[in-house]
């Protein structure tokens, strides 16, 4: 269970959200201004004086007075029971206006104490309306609907753009038009076909087109719970992973980007799958795997989606299409998948960055703390992915995301703090590989004083995620614990080149960015020189060498067998289900 004080930030945006509600309301600020004015003119404000001060506190006394008023009133004198009618045993004695002695059966005086005072009860007045109803509606799930819409003429722009098409029927290739009369970036086509049903018939009409979309348009009033209205399961209001596939799936079919995968049909469902973890990965702040209206809103996918549109270098769109961020990332993959059954297991992962992770790291990336695929974990291995989410967070450890990521990691009793045995579980592992290196390590102790130091916690002696968030050197703290490589880098580097890159952090591109820029020039390169040698089985005037290819059947191969937008290769097969089982 959550403790109490991870609650309260989210209680205080909802306080916040309700005071600048009720700060906007016209009367406030009418009244505020008033308020103003009399202390211009340095006059003294009564606030206890004013008459409507005192009709309001008056009307909530009312309010809340009036279950009690109503039980007052119920409670009428009833008639004394006489001996012979004895009091029944599931009824309370009722008061009499008078004290009266009665004897009983047995022949004793039983005395009833009865007031003498009779209950003076008030008339109840009409119950007036309770405060609450007068708070004006702040809450749009569905987005705040707009006053001056005209459905009717966004559907009359439909109905003319499918007059166009034969026998009123729209395919997808016709999808793009419709999706401009809708007013949507063209890459809504595909969950607006599937949503009305296209995808089983392999067109739309127009007549169920416009009922889909008029009942849209009624419900939901902006362009994320639109979205997520086009794409989700019926019944859902969040997106899954596998409700991106068709959507992504168009997208690869039809960017001018994209167009040489055209020939690599087998590694869609790789950029697909990357693609759909890195939105999740910055999209999906609340770790569910189900996307939000509320999320989406936070985020800028949509807008992303929307530059999709008018880019045609996928590349230059760095948070979630890049092609280049994907080439990175499963060549990194496919080294360390040596068997290439599109899994790792920890000897796999322990090869990553020339074994720069420190084992007990990699035992609890594998001990299904930050992984979603529950039969891999029991199998022991890693899913492609899975490696998306940690490679990203492995080269950009300054996002939230990634800070979630290892902190999960860290936190090895789940209590949500990073108490100083867990640092020292994790620093110990630190202090062996830099022995074998040669390498007198820091004792533990003025370890812990300098990221103290770094940190400041807030509670003295307990880390909690938060205060990584805060201190802004997050990746500082992390590869100290069980990033060798790195750690050694930090330890070299200028203490006044980090405080410089502190001060513009933001403001650049970012660490992951970074990253996949220099790696994907280094593949490319290598890439290249593999081909100049292949180059000398074709070469003309080496017809020894022909000779050879000839006799051995040696072909030219791309590196990792990967497609890349300088050539065309032969591929493996691949099946979506296999990275969302």
């Amino acid at each position: 269970m959550p403790s109490p004080q991870v609650l309260q930030p989210v209680l205080k945006m909802k306080v916040d959200e309700l005071f600048l509600n009720w700060l906007s309301d016209s009367a406030t600020q009418s009244l505020l201004k008033d308020y103003l004015d009399i202390i211009k003119s340095g006059q003294h404000i009564d606030l206890s004086g004013r008459d409507a001060q005192d009709k309001r506190l008056s009307t909530f006394n009312e309010n809340n007075n009036v279950a009690s008023q109503k039980n007052l009133a119920e409670k009428k004198p009833l008639p004394l029971r006489t001996p012979s009618s004895p009091p029944s045993a599931n009824t309370l004695p009722s008061g009499s206006s008078s004290n009266t002695r009665v004897t009983g059966s047995n022949g004793r005086v039983l005395r009833r104490s009865v007031s003498t005072k009779k209950a003076q009860v008030r008339t109840p007045e009409p119950i007036t309306t309770a405060l609450s109803e007068s708070i004006p509606k702040f809450y749009f799930p569905q987005g705040r609907p707009q006053a001056n819409i005209n459905i009717d003429g966004l559907i009359s722009k439909v109905e003319k753009t499918f007059s166009q098409f034969p026998n009123e029927r729209a395919t997808i290739e016709d999808m793009g038009q419709v999706a401009k009369a809708c007013e949507c970036p063209i890459y809504w086509k595909m969950p607006l076909f599937c949503s009305a049903g296209g995808d089983r018939t392999g067109f739309v009409s127009v007549h169920k087109f416009v009922a889909m979309w008029r009942k849209t348009l009624q419900t939901c009033h902006d362009d994320v719970s639109k979205f997520v209205h086009l794409l989700a399961k019926p019944g859902c209001n969040y997106l899954e992973q596998d409700d991106l596939i068709p959507f992504l799936q168009d997208v690869v079919n039809s960017h001018a980007g994209l167009a040489f995968l055209k020939e690599a049909p087998d590694f869609h469902s790789r950029y697909i799958t990357t693609v759909i973890q890195r939105i999740f990965y910055n999209v999906n702040r609340s770790w569910t795997g189900k996307i939000t209206c509320s999320e989406l809103r936070k985020s800028n996918f949509l807008q992303n989606l929307a530059l999709l549109e008018q880019e045609e270098d996928v590349n230059q769109l760095t948070e979630f299409f890049s092609y280049e961020h994907f080439y990175v990332i499963y060549c990194k993959f496919w080294e360390l998948d040596t068997d290439h059954d599109l899994y790792i297991d920890q000897k796999d992962l322990e090869q990553h960055n020339d074994q720069a992770l420190s084992n007990k790291m990699i035992e609890r990336l594998f001990s299904g703390t930050v992984t979603r695929d529950r039969k891999v974990h029991k199998e022991g291995r890693l899913s492609y992915a899975d490696f998306v989410w940690f490679l990203i967070s492995e080269e950009d450890k300054k996002t939230d995301t990634s800070i979630e990521y290892w902190f999960r990691c860290m936190d090895l009793d789940g209590d949500g703090v990073l108490s100083m045995y867990e640092l020292e579980y994790f620093y110990e592992d630190q202090c062996q590989r830099l022995e074998t290196m040669a390498i007198e390590p820091l004792p533990f102790e003025d370890c812990l004083c300098q990221m103290l130091d770094l940190v400041k916690p807030e509670v003295e002696g307990k880390i909690t995620l938060r205060d990584l968030k805060r201190c802004k050197m997050s990746h500082i703290f992390f590869d100290t614990f069980f990033n060798i490589e790195k750690y050694l880098d930090h330890e070299q580097k200028d203490p006044f080149s980090i405080i410089r890159e502190m001060e513009t952090d933001g403001q650049g591109v970012s660490d992951w960015e970074k990253y996949a820029a220099e790696e994907y020039d280094i593949l490319v390169a290598e890439e290249a020189a593999n081909d100049q040698c292949n180059d000398a089985y074709d070469n003309p005037l080496s017809p020894l060498g022909q000779h050879i290819s000839t006799e051995l059947g040696l072909t030219k191969r791309h590196f990792f067998e990967i497609p890349s937008p300088h050539c065309n290769l032969d591929l493996e097969k691949y099946e979506y289900e296999d990275d969302f089982e």
